[in-house]
């Protein structure tokens, strides 16, 4: 053969070479949470998807999540019986729909399920957010309570942690009236990495909006989705909220001191919180929508909430 020849099949297999390695490099790898044997914690296992479009991996993971591990020391996180039959997307939310099933799952096993459940698919690029249904209804846990927007941080850290390190808490979060105007209370269930502290959690629902969405009997945000948390402290009585410049975009209609108050009303009603210090990228010498100073710390302003409620 020629060095013409070599030259023309080096540089082929030179591209198919290349072309195998670009296909690699598309699949990523999945952790699916399965539910350990014993009922008392989750565990794992890896696979590797190469499907890219979002409603696909979807489906892979739910057929994951349903099926028996090979581990004898594992269970699937969706047990036999319960099943998926539907699901939509909205911007970063996913909500599922189960059949009626779901509700047979004993307190434990149901808190465990909806872990795995949840950790898996926010693995998912895009998706922050979960919700559960049942047959269409929002899912209500064994107290009653709407579960309602679950992220993955709401769950312990290491899949190998014991249940014990898993918290949960009934949280009083004051979202906006309809009219931007006024606060209104709402109690929110929450369960949560016990690493995290309650006064961080409590800022950190606040951003994320009230559960199921915007209507009039939920509430309305009161923060732009554009704010981060830089950090969340408290010290003799005081909680020291710093914000990232996000916390400047206002969000739809409310009033700054709506937007204010419903970080002070909620924090203080956590036990040993009296006030509120708020800064923006660590500084508090300003004015918040240039009508607010942030100068000195916020106390519970009970005049804002609408009494209505």
């Amino acid at each position: 053969m020629n060095k013409m020849k070599w030259a023309a099949l080096l540089f082929l297999m030179l591209i198919l070479a290349g072309c195998s390695s670009q296909k690699q490099s598309l699949s990523k790898e999945y952790l699916i949470y399965t539910v350990d044997k014993d009922e008392n914690k989750v565990d794992s296992y890896s696979i590797d998807v190469e499907e890219t479009e979002i409603k696909e991996v979807l489906q892979i993971l739910f057929r994951e999540l349903q099926k028996s591990p090979e581990s004898a020391s594992s269970k699937s996180a969706i047990p036999e019986g319960v099943e998926i039959i539907g699901f939509s997307l909205h911007e970063d939310q996913l909500t599922l729909d189960f059949n009626v099933n779901y509700r047979d799952m004993n307190p434990i096993l149901e808190v465990l399920s909806r872990a795995a459940i949840v950790r898996t698919l926010c693995q998912v690029e895009g998706i922050r957010f979960v919700s559960f249904k049942i047959e269409g209804e929002p899912y209500a846990n064994a107290n009653g309570y709407l579960v309602g927007l679950m992220s993955q941080d709401q769950f312990v850290d290491n899949a190998g942690d014991e249940i014990n390190s898993m918290e949960k808490a009934d949280l009083t979060l004051y979202f906006a009236d309809e009219s931007g105007n006024l606060l209104q209370p709402k109690t929110v269930e929450c369960i949560y990495n016990s690493n995290i502290s309650l006064d961080k959690l409590v800022v950190e629902r606040l951003i994320a909006g009230p559960e199921d969405g915007d209507n009039v009997e939920n509430g309305f945000a009161t923060i732009s989705s554009d704010t981060q948390i830089l950090s969340v402290t408290t010290q003799d009585g005081v909680c020291y909220v710093n914000l990232n410049g996000g916390f400047l975009v206002r969000q739809g209609n409310v009033t700054p001191e709506v937007a204010v108050y419903s970080i002070v009303n909620s924090l203080t009603e956590l036990p040993g919180v009296n006030r509120v210090q708020l800064s923006i990228e660590g500084n508090s010498d300003l004015n918040y929508m240039e009508k607010i100073s942030l100068l000195q710390p916020f106390e519970r302003n009970m005049e804002i909430i609408d009494n209505a409620q």
